[in-house]
């Protein structure tokens, strides 16, 4: 076998994490992380051996950002929803905005978000409040 390919191998789960589209903020976040330390390794000179490396990440980067770009919301309703099927959250997952049935009712339309709760949403995904009211 080649030498080489063992090596990839042998490394191969702590390496291909790094070769897959992020799903979610933390898989982002850890290719970010990743990209800068590619570039900062000397990844941003492209004749180095990191180069291709970076543009890659780089590529990866751009792709969930393009993807995590929040389509035009009419209600806040359709933003908490756009947030919790691009995050994979379901109702439990957001107890900043109450119960479940709370929840509920501020998805379907039947209750206006407060400002509290417009606050809250607006710090976890990192929005302005103003979606929400």
């Amino acid at each position: 076998m080649n030498a080489r390919l063992e090596i990839a191998m042998q490394h191969w789960s702590y390496v291909a994490p790094l070769l897959q589209p992020a799903r979610n903020e933390q898989e982002y976040a850890d290719l970010v992380e990743a990209l800068d330390a590619a570039l900062d390794a000397g990844g941003a000179d492209q004749a180095h051996p990191l180069a291709r490396l970076a543009d890659y990440l780089g590529e990866l980067v751009a792709e969930y950002e393009a993807k995590d770009e929040m389509p035009p919301a009419a209600t806040g309703a359709e933003a908490l929803r756009y947030l919790m099927q691009r995050d994979n959250l379901r109702q439990s997952g957001l107890p900043e905005l109450g119960s479940q049935g709370v929840v509920s009712e501020l998805l379907s339309g039947r209750r206006d978000f407060n400002a509290r709760q417009a606050k809250a949403m607006a710090e976890r995904f990192g929005i302005s409040a103003a979606l929400f009211l």
